[in-house]
């Protein structure tokens, strides 16, 4: 987490101001933002396996257009109008993936104030991603297709969250191409931040979780395994085979010493 003002500059000064963030995910928070800001992305990694930056500029994002650096030039990730209309996910390769720059321009305003240009970031591996360049962070995660048994296997070890339940309803966003599935959940085996939690009143559990438009989710009997990773607080659907199904591949591969981790069923 960053946080910075832009009325600290000397106002006379043609310097452009610089942060380095050694995180793979973060966010930053530029104040009353005046001239540019370049942030370097410079992630504390032994290999370079994150290839791919997401970007999502806040609800309020103001004040600032957001380019990425390439060879000398800079190239429009978010700007200031699409920012605050849209603030959806904007997902670029990175050509070099142990320094990333972002160029922050500032749009000219006579008033700067309540402006604020925030928004938050992702460096994701090359392993999650279907191709080289993004718009949508649904195209990252999502899968149409049913998971095979070694990639649902290996899906309880690294996703991150893993809950069993049922769906209680499905609704689509056609506009931004992407459908929410609501789970009543019966138990958290993981989760990485609070996306499923207690509903004080019922004592239910329950959660939401996105996926592709084109995946065309139904609502559908029955218990599941749900399984996925968690960009920017969201829940994105991964492997979501029936629980029964599941229960069957886990332990023939349990009983063949197959199993990549070790999953507690009880």
């Amino acid at each position: 987490y960053c946080l910075g003002s832009g009325l600290s500059w000397e106002p006379r000064s043609r310097a452009v101001e610089q942060v380095h963030l050694r995180c793979t995910e973060g966010s930053l928070e530029w104040m009353y933002p005046t001239q540019a800001l370049r942030v370097v992305l410079e992630p504390n990694l032994s290999n370079a396996q994150h290839t791919t930056v997401c970007i999502k500029p806040a609800s309020d994002f103001q004040g600032a257009s957001i380019y990425v650096e390439r060879a000398g030039q800079l190239h429009l990730v978010v700007s200031e109008a699409e920012g605050a209309q849209l603030h959806q996910v904007s997902c670029f390769s990175a050509h070099t993936p142990q320094r990333v720059a972002l160029f922050l321009q500032a749009s000219p305003q006579r008033d700067i104030s309540r402006r604020m240009a925030s928004f938050q970031y992702e460096l994701l591996s090359n392993q999650s991603t279907a191709g080289p360049d993004f718009k949508k962070m649904a195209l990252v995660e999502a899968m149409c297709r049913p998971c095979e048994n070694v990639e649902l296997l290996m899906a309880i070890c690294s996703s991150d969250f893993v809950v069993k339940g049922s769906i209680r309803n499905v609704s689509h966003d056609s506009e931004n191409h992407m459908s929410q599935v609501d789970v009543s959940v019966q138990k958290v085996y993981r989760q990485k931040n609070r996306i499923f939690q207690q509903d004080e009143a019922s004592g239910e559990w329950r959660g939401l979780i996105r996926t592709l438009l084109q995946c065309k989710v139904k609502k559908g009997g029955g218990d599941f395994l749900f399984t996925g990773n968690e960009h920017f607080g969201e829940a994105w659907l991964g492997c979501a085979p029936r629980f029964k199904d599941f229960m069957f591949v886990y332990q023939a591969a349990r009983e063949r010493g197959a199993n990549p981790c070790e999953f507690q069923l009880n």
